[in-house]
């Protein structure tokens, strides 16, 4: 018989539908930061992907974070592919490996990744997840149950996202 019931000590996840390609997203990244810096360990931000139709490379750029992820240092190359959405406009994947290369990353890993498709099922799976709880564009933020919309606008998200993570953590006292 398996205890189904969550671990006590468990940290509340704050999932972030994200988009590389993503103005939007680029404009959220200081609001991740934040809630990073004031949270640190004590909440999980957890980046799931929602690669839109009209970016063309941004289904590519979901599978390289995912390579990212796996090198160790996923959030640092998200970061840096957002703060540079124009260049990947206009290089595509080889800006991707560019990238990667200038964190001192396995560049040629990620081309090879980008090749074989090995974090394509990851990067469905999140788009599949995403449509059937609503998200529709990017950011998308999930915490405690609630869904947050930041594509249309960012004001106040973050002030509601930290009022849902404290409620949380205080429940955990």
């Amino acid at each position: 018989m398996s205890d189904s019931s969550p671990v006590p000590d468990a940290a509340p996840v704050l999932d972030v539908w994200c988009e590389l390609q993503c103005p939007d997203c680029r404009t959220a990244l200081d609001d991740l930061r934040a809630l990073r810096a004031r949270y640190g360990d004590r909440l999980e931000l957890r980046l799931r992907h929602f690669p839109l139709e009209k970016h063309r490379h941004a289904f590519a750029a979901a599978q390289a974070a995912e390579e990212a992820v796996e090198q160790g240092r996923g959030w640092e190359y998200v970061e840096a592919v957002l703060g540079r959405v124009e260049e990947l406009d206009r290089k595509g994947e080889p800006f991707l490996v560019e990238v990667a290369g200038e964190l001192g990353l396995d560049a040629e890993e990620f081309d090879t990744a980008l090749i074989d498709g090995r974090h394509i099922l990851i990067v469905d799976a999140d788009q599949a997840e995403g449509k059937a709880i609503g998200v529709t564009g990017t950011p998308t933020y999930v915490i405690g149950g609630q869904r947050l919309d930041g594509g249309k606008s960012q004001a106040g998200l973050r002030e509601r996202i930290e009022e849902i993570a404290d409620g949380l953590l205080a429940g955990r006292d």
